[in-house]
């Protein structure tokens, strides 16, 4: 599996020092391109000896991941413009969130949408400022409008007219319809300002939001990217204690399974550090789903791929509701 070896070198750069063997280096570079690590790679291997092609593409990807940190945070700074009038809290999440706070798993990581966490009952506001301000919508189908007003946990997506950059504005971090019932409130409440009139989440609420985004909302498409931004945050903030906090919290979040998954898939992936979190017999299917890769960059495994998506409308919605859903979307098209 060619998304093992790139774990492995993302987890001990060293065991890729000196490797001078073409096919390798394609194989590892093409699983990381796909899996939007590259700019992670080449950050975690700057330094070691490799050849030079390959090292033509770590500093290419090094230079545009720099450039899309100066990208996502001046992106932040256009919306706190936009909203700053209403006197809102606005949290920073994801990659904007790493990068605008210094964290390690800011490091090198791809950004593309701006994420942000706004109070339920400010988004009819939110939504008019950001229309003010240059942003307008992507989804102009009325049932897609509709849908996302009444059943997801953001708006429909805005992008801005003339920057092309998109924003999401969540109310809290999983669909409304999910089984697992996130406190927005306390997210919000436990935020941590950045000064500027921007918010991160708490280190533990990020971490949960991060496992939330991976096992109790998404089909894992990006799953490794996200299972690495959970091993770098849970290796920074560790101080001793930092787990047994972040599962207490998860607890209030209604997201201990999620997390405690995150944390067992971590550690098997990419060797976080952690006391207990012993593998599960269903973790192997997350597991083959996470690293199915082959050596073009291409993904193997379709049947598990397919049985992920259905398992992220499963978790998102009712049996019926999703019935109806699906008929929809399909007549549509």
């Amino acid at each position: 599996m060619t998304d093992a070896r790139l774990a492995g070198a993302l987890a001990d750069p060293a065991l890729w020092d000196g490797l001078d063997s073409p096919d390798s280096w394609n194989a590892l570079i093409a699983a990381a391109r796909a899996e939007q690590l590259i700019g992670s790679l080449a950050t975690r291997l700057d330094g070691i000896a490799m050849p030079p092609a390959a090292a033509r593409i770590m500093a290419d990807a090094r230079a545009s991941a720099e450039q899309g940190r100066v990208a996502a945070l001046w992106e932040a700074e256009m919306a706190r413009r936009a909203l700053a009038p209403l006197g809102v809290p606005v949290v920073l999440l994801k990659g904007t969130a790493f990068v605008a706070a210094g964290l390690d798993a800011g490091r090198g990581r791809s950004i593309g949408d701006l994420d942000i966490l706004v109070p339920r009952d400010a988004l009819d506001a939110v939504e008019a400022a950001l229309l003010a301000a240059g942003w307008e919508w992507v989804k102009p189908d009325p049932y897609d409008d509709a849908y996302y007003r009444r059943w997801m946990h953001e708006l429909p997506p805005l992008i801005h007219r003339t920057r092309d950059r998109m924003i999401d504005v969540h109310h809290t971090i999983l669909p409304p319809t999910a089984r697992p019932t996130p406190d927005a409130a306390l997210l919000i409440a436990d935020a941590v300002p950045l000064g500027n009139g921007l918010s991160v989440l708490s280190p533990a609420d990020m971490v949960i939001h991060a496992a939330a985004h991976l096992f109790a909302d998404g089909d894992l498409q990006g799953g490794l990217r996200n299972l690495w931004d959970i091993d770098r945050l849970v290796r920074e903030f560790d101080d001793g204690g930092f787990v047994d906090r972040l599962m207490a919290r998860a607890g209030r979040h209604d997201l201990v399974p999620a997390t405690a998954r995150a944390l067992r898939l971590a550690k098997r992936i990419f060797g976080t550090p952690l006391e207990g979190f012993a593998p599960v017999a269903s973790d192997a299917l997350f597991v083959r789903r996470l690293l199915a890769r082959d050596g073009w960059g291409r993904l193997r495994h379709r049947g598990t791929e397919f049985g992920f998506y259905v398992r992220s409308h499963w978790l998102r919605m009712p049996p019926a509701m999703l019935a109806r859903h699906l008929w929809t979307k399909f007549r549509k098209k």
